[in-house]
């Protein structure tokens, strides 16, 4: 039997269960230390691997369909800060201050790759610019996210944000190991793609043990004491106001602006979507330990929300009668396309890095 779009993925699963551990059996000491470490390395391998598997032809077909991929960009890193900020005065009594600082972190994160991509051509809408505006969100988001966090994020979360040596990190063990692995994907990228699903397990893998570091120091400074159990109601209530924004958001200015409706698609879906794999690692560096398991548990809710609700859409946008019989776009997004459809089979893998010539 198939199983249910409304119940959680099995790498949700893999999440909630990494917290419980991480909450029950916390590393402490050397241990701790010796987890920093193991997570410093995983964070430089997950990079790696998302430099190896980016298309260079999904990079220049990003130059293109500009208007699309401006539409995208703006919801991703102005609509979204904007109603974290506006929202803040009715939300933040529903959750504690600490949460509400993980909602802006979330409200400045990139946008999500596969399942952005997934979701569009469920819904039948412009694949090849879904792959270029989500691909161009995630190597926006390692320079444009830590900037808007010392802006936004700190100054609305009170401590634990980072600084300018935050930004440096952030760009040792994130983006150096990025270009390292484009450069090298002339000679790696055919090995990466035959093992892709092997890979898969790594991304995953170090997705959790980032997971569980956060967690285990944010548990031995009291997260749980800190965060009562109707403040996690509300923050499951904060998180569906956020996304429902951003969805209402999207659709109207991609009517308003006269886009058709495969574009239209892409863009509620590229432009409403935030990425937990880049997130999580983001947070890892940007963030003193003892504040990652506050900052990124709004993130990890509003994952999983975000993959129920937009399944629902994209099947009320699919059993749509009005489709073209050619998705318009550009010849270096038709090149970049292909295999981007084939990889996106489901929106509820949320791969950290996509397949070799996704992006």
């Amino acid at each position: 039997m198939a199983r249910s779009k409304f119940l959680p993925d099995n790498f949700t699963l893999a999440l909630v269960a990494t917290v419980a551990v991480a909450s029950l059996l916390p590393a402490q000491g050397v241990a701790a230390r010796g987890f920093e470490g193991l997570t410093t390395a995983a964070i430089a391998l997950l990079f790696f691997l998302h430099g190896a598997r980016l298309s260079r032809e999904a990079v220049i077909a990003g130059a293109t369909h500009w208007r699309l991929h401006i539409v995208v960009v703006l919801a991703t890193f102005v609509l979204f800060p904007l109603l974290g900020l506006a929202l803040r005065p009715v939300l933040l009594p529903l959750v504690t201050p600490e949460l509400y600082q993980g909602v802006m972190y979330l409200c400045v994160l990139p946008a999500t790759v596969q399942s952005a991509i997934a979701f569009t051509a469920m819904a039948r809408g412009n694949i090849p610019a879904a792959v270029c505006s989500a691909s161009a969100s995630t190597m926006l988001g390692v320079f444009v996210t830590p900037v808007l966090v010392n802006l936004l994020v700190v100054e609305h979360g009170g401590t634990g944000g980072p600084s300018l040596g935050g930004i440096g990190r952030i760009m040792l063990q994130l983006m150096l190991p990025f270009v390292v692995g484009h450069l090298l994907r002339r000679w790696i990228g055919e090995w990466v793609k035959q093992r892709a699903k092997t890979l898969k397990l790594v991304d995953q893998g170090s997705i959790l043990l980032v997971v569980y570091t956060a967690f285990s120091a944010a548990v031995v400074e009291g997260l749980w004491r800190q965060i009562p159990l109707p403040a996690l109601a509300g923050l499951v209530l904060v998180c569906c106001v956020i996304l429902a924004g951003s969805l209402g958001g999207t659709m109207l200015a991609a009517r308003r602006l006269g886009f058709s409706k495969e574009d239209e698609i892409t863009i509620v879906f590229c432009g409403s979507k935030k990425s937990l794999a880049s997130g999580v690692p983001m947070a890892k560096v940007l963030f003193a330990a003892p504040a990652v398991g506050a900052i990124v548990l709004p993130l990890m809710l509003f994952h999983q929300i975000q993959l129920m609700v937009c399944a629902v859409l994209a099947q009320r946008y699919a059993r749509r009668a009005d489709v073209a019989p050619a998705v318009t776009a550009t010849p270096a997004e038709r090149a970049a396309a292909p295999e981007a459809a084939a990889a996106a089979v489901s929106p509820h893998e949320e791969h950290p890095a996509l397949a070799p010539e996704r992006r």
